[in-house]
């Protein structure tokens, strides 16, 4: 019997079943350790945006080589949150494999979706906060923060759902492909490429938005709290849809789904 070398990629049919196995576990959590986790990958991902932000300070954000080296940059969240294990909203959504298939009851999937979605926002906003009392958003950071936050609030509600689901396409892609890495610079490399995409292409990460509206507020912006709640709200709601119409269910479809029919 051959057993399996770290350059050995899963097959995509394995990885369907891996991602399935793996949204069932995550239902059965206790909320406790769940919230926990979700809080983890809250300031995971703020710490990739912080590092994003002090990235294209002091440069043109709007020029492509400036912005793929800061999604370069903010992958650290997702490598974080894919390797060291976290609980994240926006991959979570892949959950839905198992629910569509029946191994966890949509009861289950809302749970979690919950109860995660709220610990992203607590870890976010608790990372944006330690950031304030740094001194760091002060200076040309601040600037760029203030930038970031209103350019976000800025959207309409039609742009921010249809980069919301365009974001999450990339993500979702991003944490299927770290499933069929065997190791840790495997995965490290297959989350790089598609976060990168999606911070170059200006998409929007519902998350990472949890952490950029306080940092602005943090360093003087003026955003209304209303302007920000709706944008994480067709952000989120972009999110859902292109994670698990656009990755989850048709991935399903091809090589569980398919099968059964």
């Amino acid at each position: 019997m051959n057993t399996p070398s770290l350059f050995d990629a899963h097959k995509p049919s394995e990885i369907a079943a891996l991602v399935e196995t793996a949204g069932v576990t995550k239902a059965k959590l206790p909320m406790a350790p769940m919230f926990v986790l979700a809080m983890l990958a809250g300031a995971f991902i703020g710490f990739g945006a912080a590092a994003y932000t002090m990235a294209v300070t002091g440069a043109d954000s709007a020029a492509g080589p400036i912005r793929v080296l800061g999604g370069a940059v903010f992958s650290l969240g997702l490598i974080l949150v894919i390797t060291g294990g976290a609980e994240l909203f926006t991959g979570n959504v892949l959950m839905v494999i198992a629910a569509v298939d029946r191994k966890i009851p949509l009861r289950l999937l809302f749970r979690c979706w919950g109860i995660v979605y709220a610990g992203n926002f607590v870890g976010a906003l608790g990372l944006a906060l330690a950031f304030s009392l740094t001194g760091l958003l002060e200076g040309p950071m601040g600037n760029t923060a203030v930038v970031i936050a209103d350019a976000k609030a800025g959207l309409e509600p039609m742009e921010a759902f249809a980069r919301g689901a365009l974001c999450n396409g990339l993500v979702c892609l991003a944490v299927w492909l770290s499933f069929a890495a065997r190791s840790v610079a495997g995965k490290v490399l297959a989350v790089l490429w598609p976060v990168t995409a999606f911070v170059l292409l200006g998409l929007e990460h519902s998350i990472a938005n949890m952490f950029f509206f306080p940092q602005g507020w943090a360093a003087g912006a003026t955003v209304p709290v209303f302007s920000a709640a709706t944008n994480l709200l067709w952000v989120t709601l972009g999110n859902i849809v292109g994670g698990a119409g656009g990755v989850a269910l048709a991935y399903w479809f091809a090589y569980l789904g398919a099968t059964k029919g």
